[in-house]
């Protein structure tokens, strides 16, 4: 059956199809090989990205996994029969929990201690009042459900080291971190030296097709290569989605402090405009919520009619609210939302709301 959705010309959405068409993403992968480049072994590009991702996050090995989840669950599986505890802790709206159908227990029998307030970041009493023996602590910097917030570089410092006391192993969901390390400003490696294992996406800042690396101690990583396997991720000819977490790899560092300065930029025209809410303020990295005085579904309809006219998609997905009436949705600052004005992003919101909140529109029901 054809697609026949409109067609997307301009987008803030960060995984908007107009730089992510095959041919687009092909040519950008050609222009990284020649016809000696091997598909795998030492010199192909799977071991050239683990090599490479190794040392940037200066940890001894870095495993290729065909997903994020795969690979989170892995590190999670190994400090937990390390340790021989079957529990860790995290942040309520980890990924772990709200987007993987509780993985971790459904094939690892694992248990998930939901830690802290869900609309705050974890904090250092948080921890302390646990209790429990844990396997590992989980990070997610930033922490994307609840706005892309970070701590500040000493409670993080706190935090690991009061884990560390308890014998527990920390782990760093970085499937941001060069978001993260805008705010930060310390070298990558700095950042990582913390963390016993490090988790990276290959597709969301890098902007590959899919993917993920876990990084850590060789000894740690030989474990979570049988894990890989027994999982189904131990697959060969996985060097397409390892080249295209190469094509950006080089630059992606350079260009995310340009993000993060629009991204607070667009904030605080939103803000100071005062028709919607951008959250933090100001924003901590290039990822930040729009918060919107109006019903979902009237939304999600007035930003199809503007996608429908204009050819400007706005989000990925608008997020209900606690609060009745009232939604957002979340921009990550890169490629594609450098093409918008901060003013351009504020009429954008104002025709939105127009569109939502017009008397003419009847919410369906559930």
């Amino acid at each position: 059956m054809p697609d026949t959705s409109p067609p997307v010309r301009r987008s803030l959405f960060l995984h908007a199809p107009i730089r992510r068409r095959p041919r687009v993403v092909l040519e950008q992968m050609l222009a990284l090989v020649d016809d000696d480049t091997p598909p795998d072994g030492p010199e192909g590009p799977v071991a050239v990205l683990e090599r490479r991702l190794a040392d940037l996050l200066g940890k001894e090995t870095a495993l290729f996994f065909p997903s994020g989840t795969m690979a989170q669950q892995s590190a999670l599986r190994v400090h937990a029969d390390r340790l021989g505890r079957r529990t860790f802790a995290a942040h309520p709206q980890s990924h772990l929990d709200v987007w993987e159908e509780q993985g971790y227990n459904a094939v690892h029998s694992l248990r998930m201690r939901r830690t802290g307030d869900p609309h705050e970041l974890m904090t250092a009493a948080d921890l302390e009042a646990i209790g429990e023996p844990l396997a590992t602590v989980v990070w997610e910097l930033p922490q994307r459900d609840i706005g892309g917030l970070l701590p500040e570089w000493d409670d993080l410092c706190e935090q690991v080291a009061l884990v560390r006391a308890t014998g527990a192993a920390a782990h760093l969901d970085g499937a941001r971190l060069w978001e993260a390390q805008t705010y930060y400003q310390r070298p990558f490696d700095e950042i990582a030296a913390l963390f016993d294992t490090v988790y990276l996406s290959l597709y969301k800042s890098l902007q590959g097709v899919r993917g993920a690396v876990l990084a850590s101690d060789t000894a740690t990583m030989k474990v979570a290569q049988v894990w890989r396997q027994r999982l189904g991720g131990g697959i060969r000819d996985a060097w397409p989605l390892a080249l295209a977490a190469l094509v950006h790899l080089d630059t992606l560092a350079d260009q995310m402090p340009a993000y993060r300065e629009h991204a607070i930029a667009i904030a605080t025209a939103i803000n100071a405009d005062g028709t919607a809410r951008a959250y933090p303020d100001p924003p901590q990295t290039p990822l930040f919520h729009i918060h919107l005085p109006a019903d979902r579904r009237a939304v999600e309809q007035a930003g199809q009619a503007i996608l429908t006219e204009h050819g400007i998609q706005l989000w990925g997905r608008v997020r209900s609210a606690s609060e009745p009436g009232r939604c957002a949705f979340e921009v990550s600052v890169g490629e594609n939302a450098m093409e918008f004005s901060p003013d351009e992003v504020v009429a954008l919101l104002h025709d939105l709301l127009a569109r939502a909140t017009s008397a003419a529109y009847v919410p369906s029901r559930p």
